[in-house]
């Protein structure tokens, strides 16, 4: 079977998207992390722990908030601990930063204060990012939601809800990609696959089976017999190499403002759609207009809630066409509200194709 690697989209790729070719990474050049065999177990270097206590200005929910960074039960990369296991209960977050791999634990205290702890390389880095990371920057004042009782009740009884703005492009990508065109129980399981095979071991006091997100170069290294036993095939593996070469020009689009000019960045990309580069925009630039536009549910969920009928793509941006600018808040205040469209009709079939 033909190995999938850099040779795979390299200098054709570049070549077809001038913007991103200063971003291919080379041998020669600086990697966000090292890269390690599968299995093999980082070495433990101990570095100092850093403590911080954020007092957001408006209230926050870490459920809320963090809730879209999760990929399922069993995230390597995220778990929520509400009992408290591995210390005071809250949530574990596990991350490649631009300054090296961390280990976040986040803690809420009763009057809303949140106590972060931090590891690794990138403990410096990940404590900084915290208040974008819960919404610091994520202004909902002008949303006006009076007409709409559903959405006028939610957003009294969850002032707390924001939109994350994480600044990791890469990190939000390839697990959107992952996701294209399959349930959300194939789309977990190779995620726990990969992140198992090639994510890195977490500083600090991690919960076990935690891991670090890959570095670009690891995600370009990745044989084609091992995205297929993920269940990952070759249209979006390839897609996911792809976007780890071009992994700097990613991180750049952090200098715009959430909207067009970002989405279009991204959809350069071949493979990378509307949907792939919504679902990236909402996470890793807090994009508070962005829809996920094809997505396998959302059209309903929104088309039941705000107007008591099915609806297609095109029938849900007219439906929140009159919040433009604040499409994804609308859409985050309908799910936080508990509201669930009706079940009717087959559910997409499960595929595995890993054993043909």
């Amino acid at each position: 079977m033909a190995r999938v690697g850099v040779g795979s989209s390299g200098s054709g790729f570049a070549a077809a998207n001038p913007w991103f070719a200063s971003a291919q990474m080379t041998d020669d050049r600086p990697r966000r992390g090292p890269h390690r065999t599968p299995g093999q177990v980082a070495p433990v270097v101990e570095t100092p722990v850093r403590e911080s206590v954020y007092r957001p200005r408006e209230p926050v929910s870490l459920r809320l908030v963090l809730g879209s960074l999760g990929r399922g039960h069993g995230d390597p990369t995220f778990r929520w601990d509400l009992d408290g296991r591995h210390g005071a209960p809250g949530v574990w977050r596990t991350l490649l930063t631009p300054e090296g791999p961390a280990t976040i634990h986040l803690a809420q205290r009763l009057d809303g204060d949140i106590v972060s702890r931090a590891w690794g390389a990138g403990a410096e880095w990940a404590t900084d990012q915290l208040p974008r990371t819960l919404g610091s920057e994520d202004d909902w004042s002008g949303l006006d939601v009076s007409s709409v009782p559903l959405l006028a009740d939610t957003l009294r009884r969850r002032p707390d809800l924001r939109i994350s703005r994480v600044d990791l492009v890469l990190e939000m990508m390839i697990p959107a990609i992952i996701e294209q065109r399959i349930t959300g129980l194939e789309a977990r399981r190779a995620w726990r696959y990969l992140l198992s095979r090639y994510g890195t071991t977490p500083p600090g006091p991690a919960p076990q089976g935690m891991r670090v997100f890959p570095d670009a170069t690891t995600w370009r290294r990745i044989p084609s017999w091992e995205w297929h036993k993920a269940g990952v095939d070759p249209a979006r593996s390839r897609t996911c190499i792809r976007a780890a070469t071009v992994a700097d020009g990613l991180e750049r689009t952090l200098a715009f403002d959430p909207g067009r000019e970002v989405e279009s960045r991204m959809r350069t990309i071949a493979g990378v759609g509307v949907w792939t580069a919504a679902e990236t925009a909402q996470r890793s630039h807090g994009d508070p207009d962005s829809v996920s536009y094809g997505d396998y549910h959302v059209h309903d969920v929104v088309g039941y809630a705000l107007s008591g009928e099915p609806a297609d793509d095109d029938r849900m941006l007219e439906l929140l066409e009159p919040w433009r600018g604040h499409r994804q808040r609308i859409v985050r205040l309908i799910y936080a509200s508990g509201f669930r469209k009706p079940r009717f009709g087959p559910r997409m079939t499960v595929q595995d194709h890993r054993a043909h």
